[in-house]
């Protein structure tokens, strides 16, 4: 009897927590990097504000701040299917973006944490 009480608890759990739909991959900034020399098609998001990024992001990335990340499709990235890496500062916003853009429906993302710990090229806005 106790179990059948536990089941709608538990399903209700994984429904909040993401275990019942889709999820993101995460990865070092190493892996990712590794990924990017391999892969073609893929996008490469900044969710750190207009702000942090012109200050200095990863070479070919898109601004999407994580706040302006919500139930609204994304015009910047119309491709559920295509491969997006997402990136912040040290790796908090980058995950709950991810979280975020799984929740819209995009399938293949991958979440490498923040530009402090990349090696590879990045720009300057400013």
């Amino acid at each position: 009897m106790k179990i059948k009480r536990l089941i709608p608890i538990i399903l209700f759990a994984m429904l909040f927590t993401g275990c019942a739909g889709g999820n993101y991959r995460q990865v070092s900034s190493e892996e990712a990097q590794r990924m990017m020399e391999e892969e073609t098609g893929y996008l490469i998001v900044d969710v750190r504000t207009l702000e942090e990024y012109e200050e200095r992001h990863i070479l070919g990335a898109i601004n999407i701040p994580n706040e302006s990340i919500g139930t609204d499709e994304i015009a910047l990235l119309p491709d559920k299917d295509q491969l997006i890496f997402v990136y912040c500062r040290s790796g908090r916003r980058s995950k709950e973006a991810a979280e975020k853009l799984v929740a819209l429906g995009y399938k293949n993302v991958i979440e490498f944490g923040g530009i402090n710990d990349w090696k590879g090229e990045t720009v300057r806005e400013k």
